[in-house]
């Protein structure tokens, strides 16, 4: 059967990346910053959904992507790199 999960049994392929990029911005984001200036951009997200986000525990939505791509200023192609 199949399943929606990566090889490291992630739900998400961006979670990685975006720990990385939050933690690259200088001062140094954290979870409950970068989601206030997701709700800023228009996603309604909270600080428990960017942490599951980013230990690969919750898919990600299109939407989602592109926020949070925006909101790091990188690309969508950024975020799902391995």
């Amino acid at each position: 059967m199949f399943k929606n999960k990566n090889v490291d049994g992630k739900l998400n392929r961006c979670g990685r990346n975006v720990t990385r990029l939050r933690m690259a911005v200088s001062p140094k984001l954290s979870q409950k910053g970068l989601a206030d200036r997701l709700q800023i951009a228009g996603l309604d997200l909270d600080k428990n959904a960017v942490q599951r986000i980013e230990s690969g525990q919750r898919f990600v939505t299109d939407i989602e992507l592109y926020a949070l791509a925006k909101v790091l200023g990188v690309s969508v192609d950024t975020l799902v790199r391995d």
